[in-house]
């Protein structure tokens, strides 16, 4: 089966390509890329997509995603978060372990695999577990696990409280090729926080969690990384010490690496106080990318995530570790929840945003007001995953798998929650305009969003 994708314009940043191409699609695999004006092969393609006033990419690879399955189906499942995936562009995601029971078991991974097989319209890596339980007190069988298919080792949620635990995991990851993934937080700094610790915090008389607690623990980290030469990424940075203390520790060839969620890209405590007082406060240290909607009310249990929503300096830091490439990751720790586990006080509500389908539009963001480049963000979102995890996508190189993404980048939508595919319909970003959509996603070759394609010539 051959596939033409034409008249699109095409940025792998594995291949330092962004130009206008067409893309032949053969088999499941990236078989030529055509310059536009170059003579097109002779034969006759069965399908094609027309990608006209698109971008055409490598598709997303999420290293940090909650599926929920198996244990919470009522926040999501296998089934449906893969399909809010595929509406987002990602054609991979790695489904961490913070499941009821924990994928902590060769017998859990294998079990995940075999479901994602069949429920799954992308591809679910499992991450398995670093202690027993996500305890923190005793190491996870991770050869099994690695054996089993996990491609990585985390507790997320969880910190790894014991050092010596930590230290060991690291040296066992060595053996496996395979990263450890830390939630870095310093519990005894953060313990009952609510937001982050600054102005607002204050003023809405809420408990503050401090940036020192993760600077702290990403330090500790990095400590332990240098000492076995183990690969530790630290996921979610939200905080400009933690960006630093990771650019000097790549300067010294430490083997870490790191992420940063679209929202800690855009939004800031601000949004925490709510349209209204934000404006009348109007802190300069708090401004977000993305503006607070003048109707967003105050303690809205959609901003409470984990780690908090930071500061405007914070959001600069993390945009020049994106463009030097101490930041070498954007995953979206989608974090889907019921309207139950929401609709509370704002210090009862559990943490987290639905971010799968509104993580391109908010990236976009970066590009649109010229933060950051559209290639490094799309490296970010897929050849640097890939990298990280060493595996064979995120790019669109002849020979690899033809996991593609086609979006449109100024294509403008409001987001309505209802309409997601995602159970979670936890996100702050109700209701506001943004530009960005994915047209058609694909995997293997296969279209798993969009319309059909169209007959070939």
């Amino acid at each position: 089966m051959r596939l033409w994708i034409r008249g699109g314009w095409v940025i792998d940043p594995s291949q330092g390509l962004n130009q206008a191409a067409d893309l032949l699609v053969e088999d499941g695999r990236i078989a030529q890329i055509v310059p536009r004006g170059a003579e097109a092969p002779s034969f006759v393609a069965e399908q094609t997509l027309d990608a006209s006033g698109c971008i055409v990419a490598p598709g997303f690879i999420d290293l940090h995603c909650h599926l929920r399955e198996p244990g919470e189906e009522d926040k999501e499942t296998i089934a449906t978060g893969t399909r809010a995936a595929a509406r987002g562009g990602f054609t991979t995601v790695c489904a961490m372990p913070n499941t009821i029971p924990p994928t902590d078991t060769a017998a859990a991974v294998r079990q995940l695999r075999e479901m994602a097989a069949q429920r799954g319209v992308v591809r679910v890596l499992p991450v398995g577990t670093i202690t027993k339980g996500r305890a923190g007190k005793e190491l996870a069988e991770l050869a099994e696990l690695s054996e089993a298919g996990a491609v990585a080792f985390s507790d997320d949620g969880s910190p790894v409280v014991d050092g010596r635990i930590m230290r060991h995991a690291l040296l066992y990851s060595t053996m496996l090729g395979r990263p450890i993934l830390s939630h870095s937080e310093e519990r005894d700094l953060s313990a009952d926080s609510d937001m982050n610790e600054g102005p607002y915090c204050t003023v809405l008389g809420l408990r503050g969690n401090p940036a020192a607690a993760e600077v702290a623990a990403v330090a500790r980290e990095i400590a332990l990384a240098e000492l076995t030469g183990g690969h530790m990424h630290i996921c979610h940075v939200s905080t400009a010490g933690a960006v630093e203390l990771i650019r000097r520790a790549k300067a010294r060839g430490v083997p870490v690496t790191a992420e940063a969620t679209p929202h800690h890209l855009t939004l800031t405590d601000a949004w925490v106080a709510g349209g209204r007082l934000a404006s009348q406060l109007s802190l300069p240290e708090s401004e977000p990318l993305i503006p607070v909607p003048p109707d967003l009310p105050p303690y809205h249990t959609a901003t409470r995530v984990s780690p908090p929503l930071r500061t405007r300096c914070d959001l600069e830091a993390l945009w020049e570790g994106l463009r030097d490439g101490t930041i070498d990751a954007i995953a979206t720790d989608h974090a889907p929840h019921t309207w139950v586990d929401k609709e509370c006080e704002f210090g009862y509500a559990a943490p987290g945003i639905s971010g799968l389908e509104t993580a391109l539009a908010a990236v976009l963001e970066l590009h649109r007001k010229g933060v950051v480049d559209l290639p490094v963000l799309l490296r970010a979102l897929a050849w640097n995953p890939a990298r990280i995890l060493g595996l064979p996508y995120g790019t669109l190189q002849v020979g690899r798998p033809a996991d593609v993404v086609i979006f449109d980048p100024e294509a403008e939508w409001v987001v309505d929650p209802a309409a997601f595919a995602s159970k979670g319909k936890n996100t702050p970003l109700a209701g506001v305009r943004l530009h960005g959509l994915a047209r058609w996603t694909l995997v293997e070759g296969r279209v798993v969003w969009g319309p059909p394609a169209a007959p070939g010539r």
